[in-house]
Order: C-alpha cells, then sequence, then structure tokens
C-alpha cells in the first residue's frame, strides 16, 4: 500500500488480537516511525518504551480498568517531557501526537492494528500513573497514552464519516468553490 491508501484505511481497532508475537524488527520499525516524527523546536520531548514480556504485559494489563487491549502480544507507552521550546511555550501534546500518528500508520503497513489509548488512562483514576510505575519511568515524564500492538482477530469496524464538504473547504469556511 502507498501512504494515502494507508492513512485512508488505518482503523482504531478494539477488538481481540491473535495469539501470535509481534517480531522485534516490527517493533523496532514501529517505534522508530515514532521517533522520526517532528518535534517543536527538535526538544523531541516523545520517549517511548515497548513491552512485548508476557510478564509484563499481564502485570498493565492488571491495571487498566475497565480492561481494553489485554491480547495484545505488544504495546507501545508513549512518554511525555515538558520541556518548554520557543516563547517559553511547550510542544509535547504536538510532538507525542505526531509520534503516535506515525506509528500507527507503521503498524498498519506492517498489517498489525492498534487503537490510541490517551483518555483511558489519562482520566483522573490516572491508570497512567500505575503503569509508568510497573515500567520504573522517571518523574519527570509522563505516561500519555498506550498502543496496543498485534494481528486483529476481526476486522475493524468502518466509522461513518461526515462529507468532506462539510469539514474542509477552499478559500474561506463554508466556501463552495
Amino acid at each position: 500500500m502507498n501512504t494515502i491508501d494507508i492513512i485512508m484505511t488505518r482503523r482504531s481497532y478494539r477488538g481481540k488480537y491473535k495469539n501470535q508475537p509481534v517480531p522485534r524488527e516490527d517493533l523496532q520499525k514501529i517505534l522508530e516511525a515514532g521517533l522520526a516524527a517532528p518535534s517543536g523546536c527538535n526538544k523531541q520531548t516523545t520517549s517511548l518504551i515497548c513491552v512485548d514480556d508476557a510478564e509484563i504485559l499481564k502485570k498493565i494489563n492488571s491495571v487498566i480498568e475497565p480492561p481494553v487491549c489485554e491480547t495484545a502480544p505488544a504495546m507501545i507507552c508513549v512518554l511525555s517531557q515538558k520541556i518548554n521550546a520557543y516563547r517559553d511555550r511547550c510542544f509535547s501534546v504536538q510532538d507525542y501526537s505526531a509520534a503516535i500518528e506515525n506509528m500507527l500508520l507503521a503498524i498498519v503497513d506492517l498489517c498489525y492494528q492498534s487503537c490510541w489509548y490517551e483518555g483511558h488512562i489519562t482520566d483522573t483514576d490516572r491508570i497512567c500513573d500505575k503503569i509508568a510505575a510497573i515500567l520504573n519511568v522517571p518523574d519527570d515524564y509522563d505516561l500519555v497514552c498506550i498502543l496496543p500492538v498485534g494481528i486483529a482477530e476481526s476486522e475493524p469496524s468502518i466509522p461513518r464519516k461526515k462529507a468532506f464538504e462539510e469539514r474542509a473547504w477552499f478559500n474561506g469556511f463554508g466556501a463552495k468553490g
């Protein structure tokens, strides 16, 4: 598939995964794609931990309530640091968002599936802090997202999208031509 095809066909997958490990070479390619993302003022505020050890995955899944991605054979934990860049502004949210999208596209390109889980783990119950403790993440990093990685047991569902004309225009908001 070419890049545009991957972008147009990628879906968030929330189903079960096949019990097949993801080769380290593929996981490294996915991580490299994430680290290749742009970063505001090149501060490189995003770091990644890939977990493919079954025992560590079991510990992580034991703190995720309600459970999600418990059958995934690998998980990428996205870390962020608050580092000021231009005019004392921090672009860490933009940085890790770009890294996550790069990884999601690489995951599909390598014939796996995933889903961006952020709010589920960063809500007031702070599941992210429990996962960070399991992974020995230093206090100056925030665990902001998890991405399960694996071969899907079923096809991802296709969400209904609004028509192009409802969300995109040329030469002005709502312009018709």
